[in-house]
């Protein structure tokens, strides 16, 4: 079992001609991933890496049955292209562009909520299924099959942590980049709530920074409804108040959103956060050992 996507996820990729669409959709079908056709408007008819690609979503839909898209769409169109999707009837929206206006993310977030779509992202490296499929640009060398969930707000942290834990004999069910961005599709909470209900997975890591309250809302879901461990690792600890640290949502304002908040609020539920992302490989073992 997984989370999110399978190997029975049949994706499209929004964006297929372009170099980072057609790079990373060759590098997802290397890995296994069902790519089933791709979507370029005024390309439609055209083939790429062996599938075809369409002018619309709809028509890359009532052909080829994709259930789930991934965007590799440029900022100022990636808002359109989402809601494109969602209106194609796409159950899973992987969004990787960076840069999206906020306003255009405010409209893609009440238009998926409303119509009960999965958008991961924006701003993300997209999320893994080990071992049976992968919509996104994580490096999938470095993640063993196993049994432990990671949730994450950092790509680059993400790919740090797995790292260590496969080093460490340790594998990996699915893992999710929620993306850093202010508005994203999908929280910590959510798919916390997923890990929960999944019969793979037996502990959680889950990968926060500073800025919103993101991981504290996160510390009271657990806290309430988790019957799994999670271990934690923040980003950000020795970040100066006020400065934006990379993602447009790591910033700490009037005093909130600090590490030191999200470290006591996680602590305060019994989650154990590792100072380095090799610690948090560590408090991994310790935990799965029992």
């Amino acid at each position: 079992m997984a989370i999110i996507i399978d190997e029975n996820t049949k994706a499209i990729v929004q964006g297929i001609t372009g170099s980072q669409g057609r790079f990373h959709a060759e590098r997802m079908m290397a890995y296994g991933t069902k790519i089933v056709g791709g979507v370029t408007p005024g390309k439609g008819g055209s083939e790429v890496l062996g599938v075809p690609v369409f002018d619309t979503v709809k028509e890359a839909v009532e052909e080829t049955d994709a259930n789930a898209s991934v965007i590799f769409v440029p900022a100022a169109f990636a808002g359109d292209a989402i809601m494109e999707a969602v209106d194609a009837g796409i159950e899973v929206i992987v969004a990787i562009t960076e840069g999206i206006p906020v306003y255009d993310e405010l409209k893609v977030y009440k238009k998926v909520k409303a119509e009960g779509r999965i958008l991961i992202g924006p701003n993300c490296p997209g999320v893994m299924s080990v071992g049976k499929s992968h919509l996104g640009i994580m490096p999938p060398q470095i993640f063993s099959e196993g049994n432990v969930g990671i949730v994450s707000r950092s790509g680059t942290l993400t790919y740090q942590v797995a790292y260590n834990l496969t080093k460490l004999g340790i594998g990996q069910s699915t893992v999710v980049g929620i993306g850093g961005d202010r508005i994203i599709g999908t929280s910590f909470v959510e798919v916390l709530e997923m890990f929960e209900k999944d019969d793979q997975t037996d502990l959680v890591v889950l990968i926060g920074e500073i800025g919103g309250t993101d991981e504290e809302e996160a510390a009271k879901f657990i806290e309430k409804h988790m019957s799994k461990p999670v271990v934690g690792y923040i980003a950000g600890i020795t970040a100066p108040p006020g400065k934006r640290m990379g993602h447009a949502g790591a910033i700490i304002e009037g005093g909130k959103g600090t590490a030191e908040s999200k470290i006591k609020a996680l602590n305060e539920v019994g989650v154990e956060v590792g100072r380095t992302p090799m610690e948090v490989a560590e408090l991994v073992k310790k935990k799965l050992k029992g």
